[in-house]
């Protein structure tokens, strides 16, 4: 695919005396930001805090989607740095305790603008991490190129019309603070459509996460391979929830039957190291299968938008139906346990009590860069806009400190 001067484009124009190309620029300066390091200290499916040293954090998700949606991107015909730098970037915008921190901070939030991990991983990319400034002293962010910018919005939209899922979690791609960049980003594009490298990024994600997560989650104890294949009532397929979208019940079970079937299905584990062996054997079949199965399809809207809206990512009903069955039984089998329920309202709570002494207590305990943002803020949402900033920056342990130091 051909990238041009529009998808190289920065919102911030800039001079460079390396010969490193536009979007292999990209990708250095997100792996060597900050909020790229933090990632290490937050919660994927289990909190890096809870002692479980196997268990993925966000960073090693990162990097796994990263190697995910190269390989897709390459097999496709789409530039891999690109996607790469997206995959890298997908969860800045993510805070304390993953998804349940996403959505105590969104509700507490709610009445300045919400909080969404993607739009607040297109504010860290374009305002909050610290690399380059404008002529007027303006904070860009990582001024990434259009392309790779654009790649790592999955939801290209503001909250007015967000996509609200079935239990009530909004999803959109941007504040109305960010939206100079976003228009700039989107000037010509059409409206709520995904670039196909963002649609990689998507796949390689939900790859990445249902295959080492159902890993994680049988290394961790949370799964006994033994019972997933019984056959007895509130046992195997007939005790999981499943996570299938608009998919049938049907068509899920049919999809546990095939993955099943599969050579390298884990019917035991006891952590030998040919247990081990014999897992790690089943993920990299899992995520080649799921990978090799996609393919390319042309719009059909001709020349008159860039390439990387020309097509878009066919993903087979039975390969979503796998990908949604592997979630569905992590989901059942540790997010949706009955022993996690305190553990998360914990999480809940003490994201809450910070944001709100945060608040009442101003300036004064927070990061100097957020200090900073507070002083400049226009107005009291815009205040608390950067309390929001601030708490969404930190690491689970970090947030558990800060919640100790300031609360008692």
């Amino acid at each position: 695919m051909d990238y041009g001067a529009f998808d190289r484009e920065r919102f911030i124009d800039e001079t460079h005396s390396s010969n490193r190309g536009d979007f292999q620029r990209d990708r250095g300066r997100i792996i060597h930001s900050g909020g790229f390091r933090r990632l290490a200290q937050k919660t994927q499916v289990l909190s890096p805090t809870s002692g479980m040293d196997f268990a993925r954090n966000r960073l090693t998700h990162s990097l796994e989607v990263a190697q995910v949606g190269r390989e897709v991107a390459q097999r496709l015909g789409v530039d891999p740095d690109v996607v790469d730098a997206a995959c890298l970037a997908h969860d800045l915008g993510h805070p304390p305790f993953g998804h349940n921190g996403e959505s105590a901070i969104a509700q507490w939030a709610s009445h300045i603008g919400g909080f969404e991990g993607n739009a607040q991983t297109f504010r860290v990319l374009t305002r909050l991490e610290p690399k380059v400034f404008s002529g007027a002293g303006q904070p860009a962010g990582l001024n990434l190129s259009r392309a790779s910018l654009d790649a790592a919005s999955k939801y290209p939209w503001g909250r007015e019309n967000a996509v609200v899922e079935e239990g009530g979690r909004e999803k959109f791609g941007v504040y109305d603070d960010d939206l100079e960049v976003f228009q700039w980003l989107r000037a010509g594009l059409p409206e709520r459509e995904v670039s196909l490298e963002a649609q990689v990024m998507d796949l390689a994600d939900d790859i990445a996460y249902s295959v080492h997560d159902f890993e994680d989650a049988i290394v961790g104890g949370f799964i006994d391979p033994a019972t997933l294949t019984d056959s007895g009532p509130g046992t195997g397929p007939r005790a999981v929830n499943w996570e299938g979208e608009h998919l049938e019940s049907a068509a899920l079970e049919d999809a546990f039957s095939r993955l099943h079937q599969m050579p390298t299905w884990p019917s035991a584990f006891g952590a030998s190291r040919a247990d081990f062996a014999r897992l790690k054997n089943f993920t990299s079949s899992a995520i080649g299968r799921f990978a090799q199965a996609v393919t390319v399809v042309d719009r059909g809207v001709g020349t008159d938008v860039p390439g990387r809206y020309q097509f878009r990512l066919h993903v087979p009903a039975e390969t979503q139906a796998e990908i949604a069955v592997l979630k569905s039984v992590v989901a059942t089998a540790v997010m949706r346990h009955e022993t996690r329920r305190p553990i998360y309202q914990h999480q809940r709570d003490l994201l809450v009590a910070l944001l709100d002494v945060l608040v009442r207590t101003g300036p004064e305990h927070l990061d100097p860069m957020y200090q900073a943002d507070f002083h400049a803020a226009p107005s009291e949402q815009a205040r608390v806009r950067v309390v929001v900033d601030q708490v969404a920056s930190l690491t689970d342990q970090s947030a558990l400190a800060w919640h100790e130091r300031l609360t008692g």
